[in-house]
Parts: structure tokens; C-alpha cells; sequence
């Protein structure tokens, strides 16, 4: 339990820690989530995993009690991921020390099998409340809920995962069956607390910290009654008590008692830690930045885990395969050329002419720097085990596809789409298909990836159309071959074709 509100919020917003002292009746929660794959250090110099052992162990050395746990998403996103599978990942979260580990989405992207395969070697306790695995490889991994003693005080751990429909490919999930996440949170937290006779409960989460329609930390949270602390992942929320604009820490739950709700951003460039009093339960919060102060203190034993790997990353990191002048996410030149290279690389797929492409933001995930284009360039911003698919659909189901994109703010769409939307509504106003309107009767041609077309993302219009052709490589492989071939300047395109 959090007492105490105001004496709470004030240590959370100063960010606190030397007058909770030193002893063995405190705990000490460092967490992360959505570290994706960043070993070393990002573009901006943030993050990397010695310095987040550093960090770690710095905690430890002062600590008594330390507790380090995981929200997920530990991979996909660089080469490490892309090039190994999980491997470099699991050995590096081991030789961190990590207590408790939780599934993130991006867990599923290479299917149950190769998940089993790498999240098996962890020696973390794995837990899942809200999923069965029953019938899946998965089933002897997991626990529904651990229970960890500090200073004779029981601290219970559940996780709760997002629903895979509509965000995990139902081929990388089969079997998984999901379980309502609010409901398994109640039961198993009230389990733990009447049964179990613990004195905490924290909930490891994956679920966003506010998704709109979707269940989220908020929602859990307000709905919960013996939850104590949410530790969430999945939307990359950066949660600072010493920022009083940013999202809410501390949040009221179902009989108005507050609780905890704290995630770290992404990338792994922030920790969290939370102190515990466990004579009082009182909790005081902030976040840790990952920078260069740490790098005087480096670990042999890391250098001599990623060795065996680094030959290959750093051989696609530098075969380049062409220029550019800078392309990023945020303006949607990077969007909008994946975009146009799926329609001109869709029409070798099939002698029909093609009306559009579609492709999701999520699928591209790093922005590509001015300078040489390598190959290792194009695998890690598009890492995805995705293909380019040509499929017939229908104006209207066309129409209610581009609706759940307008939903999210707009998306990647080929040149000669313009779409107007509503950001009240999320549906469109107005679409433009190589200057004429959208006819809901039309029978189009479209050019996607093959996540999009089976109804990822929450695409399920899209699963109303017809697959014409595949190709038979992911996407990473066509843009790297086109890109040798053409030797041309990426330049870039900033128009945004979905806008308000």
C-alpha cells in the first residue's frame, strides 16, 4: 500500500532518495521495458548495456535488497535481433541479473517456437497471468505469478499481456489464448493478497500506459482494488515525477486507495527505481538516466558475450549500398518512401496495374541518417519478417481500412493518395485516389505487407480482400537488392498524404 500521498508525491517530484537511508528493511525495484535490442548506446549517445550494467550494479553495491525486472520488449530493433533471434538478448539480461521477465509483443515476432528457444534461457522467473499456454511450447516457461521475500515482507508479482489479436500475427501466436487482462489481474492480486498473504502486489505490464479503446495501465489501474504498483511497457511512455506536465505516476484504484503506475520510455536509455519502505509500504519513485557518466566502469564479461556476434553486425553495417540525404519518421519521408518502394516493387509481383500501397508507421523502426545507405541500415530500420503482398479489395473495405489509420493519426500511404480526416472522429473526410475519389464499389489493386494484410495492427478490413501474390522475400531483402541495383539518392518526400 501507498500512505502517506503527499509525502509521496513530494520525494517522487524531487526525486528523493538520500533521506530514505540505507537499510535492509528498504527495497529497491530497478526496471526497465522496450529496451529493443539497443546493446550499444543510441544515435544520441543514450542507453547502451554496459552502461546499464554499471548503473546496476552501482544500485546493488549499496543495497541490500534489490529487485530488477523486465515489461518487455526486450528485442527487435537492431541487428542483434534481426541477425541472432533472441540469443545476444537473453545472455545479456542473464548476466545482468535480472529477477523477473515479462513478455512484450515483439517477443512473438519469429513465432512461439524460436520464442521458447530464447526466452527458455533466461534465468529470470517468466511470468504471465493473462495468457494460456497450454497447448504451446511456451507452457513449461511460465508462472501466472511469483512471489519474492524481502526482510520477511512477501512481495507478489503478476504480469499482464496486451490481447495478440490484431497486434501479434496470428501465425507468430498460435496457440496463445488470451485471457481477459483486467479480470486475471483482480482475481490473481486478490489470490496473492487473501490467500498468498503477501504485503505487496506489483503488476509487471505490457499493455500501453493509455490506449484509447484498448486495455491500459490507466484502465487497470482503476479498476484494480489490491494492486500496489504498475510497472508497465509497450507505448514508450517516459513517466518522471520531475516532470509535473508528463503523464500521471499515481493514479486512484477502484476504492480510492492510489497507486503506482511508472514506465521508463524505451530503447533503455532510462531506469526506473522505485524505493520501498517495507515497514510502511510508502514508495518513492524517479528515473534513472543511462548516459556516459557511466562509462568509466566497463565490463569485461560483456565485451567477451557480444565478441562472437559483432564480426557479422559490423559486416552489415558497413557494405553500403547507397546514399541519401536523410529520411526520418517524424517528417514521414521514411514512411512515405517504404510506402512508394512497396508499389514499385509490387508491380514485378503481378501484370495488373496497382492502385496504392499502404504500409504502418510500426514497421519502420529507426530513422536513416544523411550519408551512405548500408545493408545493415535497412535491416535494422525495417526488421520485420515481412512481405509485399498484391491483393484485390473492395472501395468500401478500402475506405474502412484508411478509417483505422485516420484512427491513429495517419499512415503511410503511396503518392497519388490524399486522404483527409477528422482527428475527432478518426474517420475520413475525404480520399484521393490518383486524383479521383474513392469509389466504394470500385474493385481496387493494393500493395501491403503481409502483417497489414492479415489484420495486423488492427487492419481487419483489410482480411476482407484477396492475396494475388507474394513475394517470396522480406521486405528488408527487395529494398537492399532494388537499392543495389538503382545506386540511386534517397531524397526525401515530406508531404504527409493522411493529414487533418
Amino acid at each position: 500500500m501507498i500512505s502517506n500521498l503527499s509525502r509521496f508525491s513530494l520525494a517522487a517530484f524531487l526525486g528523493i532518495a538520500a533521506s530514505f537511508g540505507v537499510s535492509a528493511d528498504k527495497l529497491v525495484i530497478l526496471h526497465t521495458n522496450d529496451t529493443h535490442s539497443q546493446i550499444e548506446p543510441t544515435d544520441k549517445n543514450l542507453g547502451g548495456i554496459q552502461r546499464r550494467k554499471a548503473l546496476i550494479d552501482s544500485v546493488r553495491a549499496v543495497r541490500d535488497n534489490v529487485l530488477l525486472v523486465d515489461a518487455g520488449d526486450m528485442v527487435q530493433g537492431t541487428l542483434y535481433f534481426t541477425l541472432f533471434g533472441g540469443e545476444v538478448e537473453s545472455k545479456l539480461m542473464n548476466h545482468l541479473g535480472y529477477d523477473v521477465q515479462i513478455l512484450g509483443n515483439h517477443e512473438f515476432d519469429n513465432g512461439v517456437d524460436q520464442l521458447a528457444s530464447f526466452f527458455g534461457a533466461l534465468n529470470a522467473d517468466r511470468i504471465s497471468t493473462n495468457y494460456d499456454f497450454t497447448t504451446t511450447p511456451l507452457a513449461p516457461l511460465f508462472k501466472p505469478y511469483v512471489i519474492k521475500a524481502y526482510a520477511g515482507k512477501r512481495i507478489g508479482i503478476i504480469a499482464i499481456n496486451l490481447d495478440p489479436k490484431g497486434m501479434i500475427a496470428d501465425s507468430n501466436a498460435e496457440g496463445v489464448i488470451y485471457l481477459d487482462g483486467v479480470k486475471a489481474a483482480n482475481a490473481t492480486a486478490w489470490h496473492l493478497r487473501h490467500n498468498e498473504k503477501v504485503d505487496m502486489v506489483i503488476a509487471l505490464s505490457h499493455i500501453g500506459y493509455k490506449e484509447d479503446g484498448l486495455i491500459s495501465d490507466v484502465e487497470l489501474a482503476a479498476k484494480s482494488e489490491d494492486i500496489d504498483i504498475i510497472i508497465g511497457g509497450h507505448s514508450h511512455t517516459v513517466i518522471d515525477p520531475a516532470n509535473p506536465d508528463g503523464p500521471q505516476w499515481l493514479l486512484k484504484n477502484a476504492v480510492g486507495k492510489p497507486v503506482l503506475v511508472v514506465q521508463t520510455g524505451k530503447s533503455g536509455i532510462n531506469v526506473g527505481e522505485i524505493e520501498v519502505d517495507l515497514d510502511t509500504f510508502e514508495s518513492y519513485y524517479h528515473l534513472l538516466p543511462v548516459d556516459s557518466r557511466y562509462d568509466n566502469k566497463t565490463d569485461a564479461a560483456i565485451d567477451s558475450i557480444l565478441s562472437p556476434y559483432k564480426t557479422e553486425v559490423e559486416a552489415f553495417r558497413n557494405y553500403k549500398i547507397a546514399k541519401t540525404q536523410g529520411l526520418a519518421v517524424k517528417d514521414w519521408s521514411l514512411v512515405n518512401w517504404m510506402a512508394d518502394f512497396v508499389l514499385a516493387d509490387a508491380s514485378s509481383l503481378t501484370p495488373r496495374k496497382i492502385d496504392l500501397a499502404i504500409v504502418n508507421k510500426g514497421g519502420v523502426r529507426a530513422d536513416m541518417m544523411k550519408g551512405d545507405v548500408t545493408k545493415g541500415t535497412i535491416m535494422q530500420i525495417f526488421p520485420f519478417d515481412n512481405r509485399i503482398v498484391v491483393m484485390e479489395i473492395s472501395g468500401a473495405d478500402l475506405a474502412d481500412a484508411l478509417d483505422v489509420m485516420a484512427a491513429r493519426g495517419g499512415d503511410g500511404v503511396s503518392a497519388g493518395v490524399d486522404a483527409t480526416f477528422d482527428p475527432n472522429t478518426g474517420k475520413c473526410t475525404s480520399i484521393l485516389i490518383n486524383g479521383k475519389p474513392l469509389d466504394r464499389t470500385h474493385t481496387y489493386t493494393l500493395a501491403t505487407i503481409d502483417y497489414l494484410a492479415n489484420g495486423g495492427d488492427y487492419m481487419s478490413p483489410l482480411t476482407r480482400g484477396k492475396v494475388l501474390a507474394r513475394s517470396e522475400q522480406v521486405i528488408y531483402n527487395d529494398m537492399i537488392d532494388s537499392l543495389m541495383k538503382s545506386k540511386k539518392t534517397l531524397k526525401a518526400d515530406k508531404t504527409q498524404r493522411m493529414h487533418k
